[in-house]
């Protein structure tokens, strides 16, 4: 198992090259940048996402960007560019180390990645490690939550299903499964907000933030509900068609397990039902399942909370993400990216190491050789 696992932590260093390589690559072709969003700040026209991001992270705005530069080169690349100085130009580009070739900035970017070093938020005077920080109790909190809700609602559910399988509750069951599944999201979370926190109806769930304004002045059994309070609304619309998919795991790993022969003998020796489920087919059908609970999490605290997370004003990893994609903050853009392909790979490593630890039947260097 040891030499499985060092191979698999060996594999994740070329992987995570090409995967570093490729974006950096695809941001060398993609329109705009840090230059030309400081340019557009000067000029009045930027409109991003995140125009509220005060300065524009340089000491250049107090400067005078006119000069006889107009025609030079250096500015000329740059939309809006034309007519500012060509030496304010070349200081934006060193500031921001667009003044060194793409491989050598490639190079020092990986050199400093391996040192977990993401170096500072280009339009934010903060560096990009604290700023993932102070994001990540949002989406700990949002992974967290909707993976335990969905869990607690998918292996009763499968279960219940898998032993009546056939039966009314079974389909009816079904249909709502799917249907909750085929439901976007965000789109539950506005009718949520319509219902629920004062769009229409009625005022009873609080709509912005993880915590009321007064939150540090509660005592802490107050600040335990209060905090659960703002999350009903939020972990609701996402977790809506999240328990989908390990309901029907849930149910077709205890039907397959259902229709051995152990359970058949079991039965025979005259045990009861429920001693035969929970007995005898609970750990094998559940194998699958739990197994799946690291991946589940990841992708439940990385991935598909960005709309939610706007909706409910939320400001965590995916709002963090987006805006720095639109902004070409590219520090928080490629330490975002490192760091949950990182995370990734090594989830994907430890589902494997559950199977072997709830199956020490199952050898992954025996199935490899």
């Amino acid at each position: 198992m040891l030499a499985y696992i060092a191979r698999r932590i060996l594999l994740m260093i070329p992987t995570i090259l090409g995967i570093m390589l490729i974006s950096f690559v695809l941001v060398q072709f993609a329109p705009g940048g840090p230059v030309e969003r400081i340019i557009a700040q000067l000029q009045g026209q930027d409109s991003g996402a995140s125009s509220r991001i005060s300065g524009g992270g340089s000491d250049f705005g107090a400067q005078s960007p006119g000069g006889a530069g107009a025609g030079d080169a250096s500015s000329s690349r740059y939309r809006g560019a034309q007519g500012l100085d060509p030496q304010f130009i070349k200081q934006l580009e060193a500031q921001f180390g667009f003044d060194k070739p793409a491989h050598e900035r490639f190079l020092k970017m990986l050199w400093d990645y391996a040192r977990f070093d993401f170096g500072k938020s280009y339009f934010r005077d903060i560096s990009v490690l604290e700023l993932i920080k102070e994001k990540l109790p949002v989406s700990i909190s949002l992974g967290l939550w909707m993976t335990l809700l969905s869990y607690a609602i998918s292996i009763p559910l499968g279960i219940k299903k898998a032993v009546q399988d056939g039966s009314s509750f079974d389909i009816w069951t079904s249909a709502i499964v799917i249907i909750g599944y085929a439901i976007p999201g965000f789109l539950f979370a506005i009718l949520l907000i319509v219902l629920f926190a004062g769009g229409s109806f009625w005022q009873i769930f609080p709509l912005r933030g993880l915590t009321s304004e007064n939150w540090a002045f509660m005592p802490w059994y107050m600040q335990i509900a209060d905090y659960f309070w703002h999350l009903v609304l939020p972990i609701t619309a996402m977790a809506l068609g999240a328990f989908a998919t390990s309901t029907l795991l849930t149910k077709n790993s205890f039907l397959d397990e259902i229709r051995k022969q152990y359970v058949l003998t079991a039965r025979m020796k005259g045990l009861s039902e429920r001693q035969v489920l929970y007995g005898h087919v609970f750990r094998n059908a559940m194998l699958i399942v739990i197994a799946g609970f690291p991946g589940a999490f990841i992708g439940a605290f990385f991935a598909g909370a960005l709309l939610i997370e706007t909706i409910f004003s939320l400001d965590g990893l995916g709002l963090l993400s987006f805006e720095s994609i639109v902004n070409r903050d590219y520090p928080v853009v490629f330490a975002n990216l490192y760091i949950f392909s990182l995370v990734g790979l090594a989830v994907n490593l430890l589902s494997d190491l559950t199977y072997t630890w709830i199956d020490p039947r199952i050898d992954f260097e025996t199935r490899e050789a």
